[in-house]
């Protein structure tokens, strides 16, 4: 049976207190879907480099808490995360295209190019964001990743 199969790296099977129904979450990169994921879970073919998108929302306790949008960012950790799951619900119910919410409310300077960070290698991003972009198959978005830098949505597209 199918079920038997081992799920690829990251992945474990959970229930829906709400709706009763099977799902899956990925503890790399915080990403939940009902579908069950696919692939061999052995790590073999991890890129070199991968290419990604993203978009930041800085809170208070931010490595660096201003940016482009705003001199002194005040919000909390919460908030961020608040704003991070509209974000996430817009893409995912097709209101919003990634590129265009990056553009606009990303606290980082990649917002000018609709989040693109271009390729990057590992040792290269700060390890929660690296571990998360890196288990993202191309195409994917993450859940919300935090780091000292705020709270990311992560889209992978090479």
């Amino acid at each position: 049976m199918a079920d038997d199969e081992k799920l690829p790296s990251g992945w474990e099977k959970r229930m829906s207190r709400s709706s009763n129904r099977v799902y899956y979450f990925n503890h790399i990169t915080n990403a939940s879907q009902w579908e069950r994921p696919v692939g061999s879970g052995d790590g073999r073919g991890d890129p070199d480099k991968v290419r990604c998108s993203h978009l930041l929302v800085k809170h208070n306790q931010s490595r660096r808490p201003a940016s482009w949008r705003e001199e002194n960012i005040t919000r909390s950790k919460e908030e961020a995360l608040e704003f991070i799951q509209k974000y996430i619900e817009k893409i995912k119910s097709g209101e919003e295209k990634f590129e265009t919410l990056a553009s606009q409310f990303s606290d980082c300077s990649s917002a000018r190019n609709g989040g693109d960070l271009g390729l990057f290698g590992r040792g290269q991003m700060q390890k929660p964001f690296e571990d998360a972009s890196f288990a993202l198959k191309v195409g994917d978005m993450s859940g919300p990743v935090f780091t000292d830098s705020g709270v990311h949505i992560i889209l992978r597209t090479g």
